[in-house]
């Protein structure tokens, strides 16, 4: 994605009070703890490298985010041996304690 492309996107949005950190490259996972400590922050609705959409009310002369549809529609039933891999990746990445 170019800045044109992210530019756009936020454009399209153009909901107030709302706050948003697009950028590639990176994964959400290295910010998201810094981000939740700004006291200015009042929610977050996604932190995803999936792709994703944004959902949007427009009332009278405001707009607003409603929700965010996070990734793909799921393709299978995780397995035990899938939820532990899956911890087991989230542990070496210092994301999950225990």
């Amino acid at each position: 994605m170019t800045n044109a492309d992210l530019i756009r996107f936020v454009n399209k949005i153009a909901a107030g009070h709302t706050f948003l950190i697009l950028f590639t490259e990176a994964y959400p996972i290295n910010v998201i703890n810094s981000i939740r400590n700004v006291s200015e922050v009042a929610a977050i609705y996604c932190a995803t490298s999936n792709p994703v959409q944004v959902i949007v009310a427009h009332v009278g002369d405001g707009r607003s985010v409603i929700g965010i549809v996070d990734g793909l529609s799921s393709r299978a039933i995780e397995s035990e041996g899938d939820k532990q891999n899956r911890s087991k990746l989230l542990r070496e990445l210092g994301y999950k304690r225990g």
